[in-house]
């Protein structure tokens, strides 16, 4: 699969708006030094009102907003769907995150799902739930930390074809849904889709205990939450936030 222009562009703008959010880099109105290169990205951005000029800095609009906590609920989806078919052993139809819990040091889970006999098969769900295996790449490469921005030159890495291209070639080279045969892609994602809940509610009953231990609540988004995400029982389910872009260009 190639990656559009306006993918491209839509996956930089989201680092940006990261940036803009998250971040302690004040990107200026008049760039010098490396963020000279990202001038026509925010010229764009501006342009279409996702950012605006606060003095000498670029700021985030509550367009710009609306449109990152978008991303953020399909990265969030991303997490809690996807990733748990990122190491399966078909061979015997196992998911290496159905030991997730047995695991004391993130080193020994890491060791653990290194393993050879396990593999990806988050493109081929991606592809059969009709969502942008690409975008699905991305998240993944934001997860890995990929798009350090505090790396040196990380805006050069950002606007270069190197990473897009790098991501094209992960989609091509992946397991395809196509490589599977239907009735058993289909069993794979209901198995899945319910071990992801098992392991939501785990996750959940481990921070009820953590909070009553500490004495404190945390508000959780919905979209966090094991009943968002029990329409996933279906395995054809595709959450509607998926079936839009997040920029018009």
């Amino acid at each position: 699969m190639m990656l559009t222009e306006d993918d491209k562009k839509t996956y930089k703008a989201i680092i940006l708006l990261n940036e803009l959010v998250n971040g302690d880099h004040k990107f200026q109105t008049v760039s010098n030094g490396d963020d000279k290169i990202l001038e026509p990205l925010f010229v764009e951005l501006m342009s279409k009102g996702y950012v605006q000029t606060s003095g000498i800095n670029y700021v985030i609009t509550a367009k710009g907003t609306e449109v990152f906590d978008n991303f953020m609920q399909r990265y969030t989806e991303y997490l809690k769907v996807y990733d748990v078919f990122s190491f399966v052993d078909l061979e015997k139809g196992e998911f290496a995150f159905s030991r997730y819990f047995d695991f004391d040091t993130d080193d020994a889970w890491d060791n653990f799902k290194q393993d050879q006999r396990f593999d990806d098969l988050r493109i081929a769900v991606a592809q059969f739930k009709k969502v942008n295996p690409a975008e699905i790449v991305f998240m993944s490469f934001i997860n890995e930390n990929r798009f350090d921005t505090s790396a040196t030159g990380w805006q050069m890495d950002l606007v270069s074809s190197n990473t897009w291209s790098e991501i094209e070639e992960i989609v091509k080279t992946a397991i395809q849904s196509s490589d599977l045969a239907l009735d058993a892609l289909t069993d794979m994602i209901k198995q899945g889709s319910e071990l992801m809940i098992s392991l939501l509610e785990e996750e959940a009953k481990q921070k009820k205990e953590d909070e009553q231990q500490g004495g404190g609540t945390e508000e959780t988004q919905v979209y966090e939450t094991v009943e968002y995400y029990e329409p996933y029982y279906d395995p054809w389910y595709v959450s509607p936030i998926w079936l839009v872009p997040l920029i018009l260009w």
